[in-house]
Protein backbone atom coordinates (compact mmCIF):
# COMPACT_ATOMS: atom_id res chain seq x y z
CA UNK A 1 0.00 0.00 0.00
CA UNK A 2 1.44 3.42 -0.91
CA UNK A 3 2.47 5.84 1.81
CA UNK A 4 -0.27 8.47 1.89
CA UNK A 5 0.54 12.09 2.56
CA UNK A 6 -2.45 14.29 3.29
CA UNK A 7 -1.45 17.92 2.95
CA UNK A 8 -3.90 20.36 4.51
CA UNK A 9 -3.91 24.12 4.19
CA UNK A 10 -6.71 25.08 6.51
CA UNK A 11 -6.33 28.81 6.94
CA UNK A 12 -9.73 30.42 6.50
CA UNK A 13 -10.55 30.27 2.81
CA UNK A 14 -6.87 30.76 2.05
CA UNK A 15 -6.44 29.89 -1.60
CA UNK A 16 -9.95 30.93 -2.66
CA UNK A 17 -9.75 34.23 -0.81
CA UNK A 18 -6.24 34.98 -2.02
CA UNK A 19 -6.80 34.30 -5.71
CA UNK A 20 -10.26 35.87 -5.75
CA UNK A 21 -9.15 38.97 -3.84
CA UNK A 22 -6.23 39.59 -6.19
CA UNK A 23 -8.43 39.16 -9.25
CA UNK A 24 -11.19 41.32 -7.77
CA UNK A 25 -8.89 44.19 -6.94
CA UNK A 26 -7.05 43.94 -10.25
CA UNK A 27 -10.32 44.46 -12.13
CA UNK A 28 -11.54 47.46 -10.12
CA UNK A 29 -11.39 50.64 -12.19
CA UNK A 30 -13.13 52.90 -9.64
CA UNK A 31 -13.85 52.64 -5.91
CA UNK A 32 -17.53 51.84 -6.52
CA UNK A 33 -17.27 49.46 -9.44
CA UNK A 34 -19.72 46.59 -8.88
CA UNK A 35 -18.96 42.92 -9.09
CA UNK A 36 -20.98 39.93 -10.15
CA UNK A 37 -20.21 36.26 -9.82
CA UNK A 38 -21.97 33.09 -10.77
CA UNK A 39 -21.18 30.20 -8.53
CA UNK A 40 -22.12 26.58 -8.18
CA UNK A 41 -21.69 26.23 -4.44
CA UNK A 42 -20.81 29.36 -2.48
CA UNK A 43 -17.11 28.96 -1.65
CA UNK A 44 -15.97 31.33 -4.39
CA UNK A 45 -18.98 33.53 -3.64
CA UNK A 46 -17.91 34.08 -0.04
CA UNK A 47 -14.36 34.90 -1.12
CA UNK A 48 -15.62 37.43 -3.64
CA UNK A 49 -18.03 39.00 -1.15
CA UNK A 50 -15.18 39.40 1.34
CA UNK A 51 -12.84 40.92 -1.25
CA UNK A 52 -15.53 43.38 -2.32
CA UNK A 53 -16.45 44.24 1.26
CA UNK A 54 -12.84 45.11 2.06
CA UNK A 55 -13.03 47.80 -0.63
CA UNK A 56 -16.64 48.81 0.05
CA UNK A 57 -17.81 47.62 -3.36
CA UNK A 58 -21.28 46.14 -4.02
CA UNK A 59 -21.12 42.45 -4.91
CA UNK A 60 -23.98 40.61 -6.59
CA UNK A 61 -23.72 36.88 -6.11
CA UNK A 62 -25.72 34.37 -8.16
CA UNK A 63 -26.24 31.18 -6.16
CA UNK A 64 -28.45 28.17 -6.98
CA UNK A 65 -31.47 27.89 -4.73
CA UNK A 66 -30.36 24.51 -3.41
CA UNK A 67 -27.02 25.76 -2.05
CA UNK A 68 -26.32 24.87 1.60
CA UNK A 69 -27.45 27.52 4.06
CA UNK A 70 -23.98 27.75 5.61
CA UNK A 71 -22.55 28.95 2.30
CA UNK A 72 -25.37 31.43 1.80
CA UNK A 73 -24.78 32.84 5.28
CA UNK A 74 -21.08 33.30 4.51
CA UNK A 75 -21.97 35.55 1.58
CA UNK A 76 -24.45 37.53 3.69
CA UNK A 77 -21.85 37.86 6.46
CA UNK A 78 -19.58 39.71 4.03
CA UNK A 79 -22.39 41.97 2.75
CA UNK A 80 -22.85 40.18 -0.58
CA UNK A 81 -26.21 40.64 -2.32
CA UNK A 82 -27.59 37.22 -3.21
CA UNK A 83 -29.62 36.49 -6.33
CA UNK A 84 -30.95 32.95 -6.55
CA UNK A 85 -31.06 30.88 -9.71
CA UNK A 86 -32.32 27.42 -10.50
CA UNK A 87 -29.71 24.69 -9.91
CA UNK A 88 -28.79 24.36 -13.58
CA UNK A 89 -25.92 25.81 -15.58
CA UNK A 90 -28.30 27.47 -18.03
CA UNK A 91 -30.23 29.19 -15.24
CA UNK A 92 -27.04 30.44 -13.58
CA UNK A 93 -25.76 31.85 -16.87
CA UNK A 94 -29.09 33.49 -17.74
CA UNK A 95 -29.45 35.00 -14.27
CA UNK A 96 -25.86 36.24 -14.30
CA UNK A 97 -26.31 37.90 -17.70
CA UNK A 98 -29.48 39.62 -16.48
CA UNK A 99 -27.84 40.97 -13.33
CA UNK A 100 -24.85 42.23 -15.29
CA UNK A 101 -27.14 44.05 -17.72
CA UNK A 102 -29.26 45.55 -14.95
CA UNK A 103 -26.41 46.68 -12.71
CA UNK A 104 -23.43 47.22 -15.03
CA UNK A 105 -21.42 44.82 -12.89
CA UNK A 106 -18.53 42.85 -14.36
CA UNK A 107 -18.15 39.11 -14.00
CA UNK A 108 -15.61 37.29 -11.87
CA UNK A 109 -15.97 33.66 -12.84
CA UNK A 110 -15.41 31.04 -10.13
CA UNK A 111 -13.14 28.85 -12.28
CA UNK A 112 -13.07 29.77 -15.98
CA UNK A 113 -10.57 32.60 -15.59
CA UNK A 114 -6.81 32.34 -16.07
CA UNK A 115 -6.08 34.43 -12.97
CA UNK A 116 -8.28 32.28 -10.75
CA UNK A 117 -6.55 29.21 -12.18
CA UNK A 118 -3.12 30.75 -11.56
CA UNK A 119 -3.99 31.64 -7.98
CA UNK A 120 -5.16 28.13 -7.22
CA UNK A 121 -1.99 26.71 -8.73
CA UNK A 122 -0.04 28.09 -5.76
CA UNK A 123 -1.30 25.06 -3.82
CA UNK A 124 0.94 22.82 -5.93
CA UNK A 125 3.90 25.17 -5.58
CA UNK A 126 3.68 25.12 -1.79
CA UNK A 127 3.03 21.38 -1.64
CA UNK A 128 6.00 20.43 -3.81
CA UNK A 129 8.24 22.88 -2.01
CA UNK A 130 7.47 21.13 1.27
CA UNK A 131 7.40 17.53 0.00
CA UNK A 132 9.50 17.05 -3.13
CA UNK A 133 9.08 13.26 -3.26
CA UNK A 134 5.39 13.31 -4.19
CA UNK A 135 4.68 11.36 -7.37
CA UNK A 136 0.87 11.67 -7.44
CA UNK A 137 -1.53 14.47 -6.50
CA UNK A 138 -5.26 13.89 -6.14
CA UNK A 139 -7.50 16.94 -6.48
CA UNK A 140 -11.29 17.44 -6.33
CA UNK A 141 -12.79 18.39 -9.69
CA UNK A 142 -15.85 20.46 -10.51
CA UNK A 143 -15.52 23.33 -12.95
CA UNK A 144 -11.83 22.53 -13.18
CA UNK A 145 -10.18 25.70 -11.90
CA UNK A 146 -8.48 24.12 -8.91
CA UNK A 147 -7.18 21.03 -10.68
CA UNK A 148 -6.11 23.07 -13.72
CA UNK A 149 -4.00 25.34 -11.54
CA UNK A 150 -2.51 22.41 -9.66
CA UNK A 151 -1.79 20.45 -12.86
CA UNK A 152 -0.14 23.37 -14.66
CA UNK A 153 2.04 24.27 -11.69
CA UNK A 154 2.95 20.73 -10.67
CA UNK A 155 3.82 19.52 -14.17
CA UNK A 156 5.92 22.61 -14.82
CA UNK A 157 8.05 21.50 -11.86
CA UNK A 158 7.90 17.75 -12.48
CA UNK A 159 6.48 16.70 -15.87
CA UNK A 160 6.23 13.06 -14.78
CA UNK A 161 4.04 13.72 -11.74
CA UNK A 162 0.57 12.18 -11.95
CA UNK A 163 -2.47 14.41 -11.50
CA UNK A 164 -5.66 12.53 -10.67
CA UNK A 165 -9.12 14.05 -10.36
CA UNK A 166 -11.60 12.92 -7.70
CA UNK A 167 -15.23 13.21 -8.76
CA UNK A 168 -18.63 12.08 -7.39
CA UNK A 169 -20.47 9.44 -9.40
CA UNK A 170 -23.54 11.67 -9.24
CA UNK A 171 -21.73 14.52 -11.00
CA UNK A 172 -19.29 12.64 -13.22
CA UNK A 173 -19.13 15.00 -16.19
CA UNK A 174 -15.32 15.21 -16.07
CA UNK A 175 -14.97 11.43 -16.32
CA UNK A 176 -17.46 11.36 -19.18
CA UNK A 177 -15.69 14.27 -20.89
CA UNK A 178 -12.31 12.54 -20.68
CA UNK A 179 -13.81 9.40 -22.18
CA UNK A 180 -15.60 11.29 -24.97
CA UNK A 181 -12.74 13.65 -25.79
CA UNK A 182 -15.05 16.66 -25.50
CA UNK A 183 -16.98 18.51 -22.82
CA UNK A 184 -20.01 16.58 -21.61
CA UNK A 185 -22.57 18.54 -19.60
CA UNK A 186 -25.02 16.76 -17.36
CA UNK A 187 -28.66 17.93 -17.32
CA UNK A 188 -28.70 17.45 -13.54
CA UNK A 189 -26.44 16.23 -10.75
CA UNK A 190 -27.10 14.46 -7.48
CA UNK A 191 -24.37 14.29 -4.85
CA UNK A 192 -23.68 15.29 -1.27
CA UNK A 193 -20.55 17.00 -2.62
CA UNK A 194 -22.46 20.17 -3.51
CA UNK A 195 -19.26 22.02 -4.38
CA UNK A 196 -18.54 19.62 -7.25
CA UNK A 197 -21.64 20.04 -9.39
CA UNK A 198 -20.33 22.47 -12.01
CA UNK A 199 -19.39 21.64 -15.59
CA UNK A 200 -15.92 22.09 -17.05
CA UNK A 201 -15.22 25.47 -18.64
CA UNK A 202 -13.73 26.43 -21.98
CA UNK A 203 -10.40 27.29 -20.31
CA UNK A 204 -10.25 24.40 -17.88
CA UNK A 205 -11.27 21.61 -20.24
CA UNK A 206 -8.07 21.67 -22.37
CA UNK A 207 -5.97 21.44 -19.20
CA UNK A 208 -8.05 18.59 -17.81
CA UNK A 209 -7.97 16.84 -21.19
CA UNK A 210 -4.20 17.10 -21.62
CA UNK A 211 -2.71 17.17 -18.11
CA UNK A 212 -5.05 15.23 -15.84
CA UNK A 213 -4.01 11.59 -16.04
CA UNK A 214 -7.25 10.00 -14.83
CA UNK A 215 -10.55 10.72 -13.10
CA UNK A 216 -11.45 8.58 -10.09
CA UNK A 217 -15.20 8.51 -9.42
CA UNK A 218 -16.58 7.62 -6.00
CA UNK A 219 -20.01 7.05 -4.51
CA UNK A 220 -21.54 9.44 -1.98
CA UNK A 221 -21.23 6.90 0.82
CA UNK A 222 -17.49 6.72 0.21
CA UNK A 223 -17.34 10.51 0.43
CA UNK A 224 -19.27 10.49 3.71
CA UNK A 225 -16.91 7.88 5.18
CA UNK A 226 -13.87 9.92 4.14
CA UNK A 227 -15.37 13.06 5.69
CA UNK A 228 -15.93 11.16 8.94
CA UNK A 229 -12.33 9.99 8.83
CA UNK A 230 -11.13 13.58 8.47
CA UNK A 231 -13.03 14.56 11.60
CA UNK A 232 -12.45 11.49 13.73
CA UNK A 233 -8.82 10.73 12.91
CA UNK A 234 -7.23 13.75 11.24
CA UNK A 235 -9.17 16.34 13.28
CA UNK A 236 -9.64 18.44 10.17
CA UNK A 237 -12.76 20.48 9.35
CA UNK A 238 -13.63 19.68 5.75
CA UNK A 239 -16.79 19.51 3.69
CA UNK A 240 -17.64 16.43 1.58
CA UNK A 241 -16.47 18.19 -1.60
CA UNK A 242 -13.07 18.68 0.00
CA UNK A 243 -12.79 15.18 1.44
CA UNK A 244 -13.41 13.48 -1.90
CA UNK A 245 -9.69 13.15 -2.62
CA UNK A 246 -9.27 10.96 0.44
CA UNK A 247 -12.36 9.00 -0.58
CA UNK A 248 -10.77 8.41 -3.99
CA UNK A 249 -7.52 7.09 -2.51
CA UNK A 250 -9.41 4.64 -0.31
CA UNK A 251 -11.75 3.50 -3.08
CA UNK A 252 -11.71 0.23 -4.99
CA UNK A 253 -11.85 2.30 -8.18
CA UNK A 254 -8.42 3.77 -7.46
CA UNK A 255 -6.93 0.51 -6.25
CA UNK A 256 -7.97 -1.08 -9.55
CA UNK A 257 -6.39 1.78 -11.50
CA UNK A 258 -2.86 1.26 -12.92
CA UNK A 259 -1.76 4.44 -11.12
CA UNK A 260 -2.28 2.71 -7.76
CA UNK A 261 0.71 0.38 -7.95
CA UNK A 262 2.93 3.15 -9.32
CA UNK A 263 2.06 5.65 -6.57
CA UNK A 264 4.41 5.72 -3.61
CA UNK A 265 3.92 9.25 -2.27
CA UNK A 266 0.43 10.65 -2.77
CA UNK A 267 -0.54 14.23 -2.01
CA UNK A 268 -4.25 14.79 -1.38
CA UNK A 269 -5.67 18.29 -1.60
CA UNK A 270 -8.42 18.78 0.99
CA UNK A 271 -10.29 21.96 0.13
CA UNK A 272 -13.39 23.58 1.55
CA UNK A 273 -14.72 23.68 5.09
CA UNK A 274 -18.19 25.10 4.52
CA UNK A 275 -20.13 22.19 5.90
CA UNK A 276 -23.87 21.68 6.22
CA UNK A 277 -23.74 19.65 9.43
CA UNK A 278 -27.41 18.66 9.18
CA UNK A 279 -26.98 17.14 5.73
CA UNK A 280 -23.82 15.31 6.77
CA UNK A 281 -25.48 13.98 9.92
CA UNK A 282 -28.43 12.71 7.91
CA UNK A 283 -26.04 10.96 5.53
CA UNK A 284 -24.11 9.37 8.39
CA UNK A 285 -27.22 8.17 10.20
CA UNK A 286 -29.00 6.99 7.06
CA UNK A 287 -32.76 6.62 6.62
Amino acid sequence: MPHLLIWCHILRGHFLSASTTLLTWSKILSPRRELDTKTNNGNHAAALALAADLRDIPAYVVIPNNAPNCKIQNVIRYSGQIIYSQPTLQSRETTTARIMQETGAFLIHPYNDVRIISGQGTIALELLEQVQEIDTIIVPISGGGLISGVALAAKSINPSIRILAAEPCGANDAALSKAAGEIVKLPETNTIADGLRASLGSLTWPVVRDLVDAVITVEDQEIVEATKLCYEVLKVVVEPSGAIGLAAVLSDTFQNNPAWKDSNRIGIVLSGGNLDLGALWDSICGP
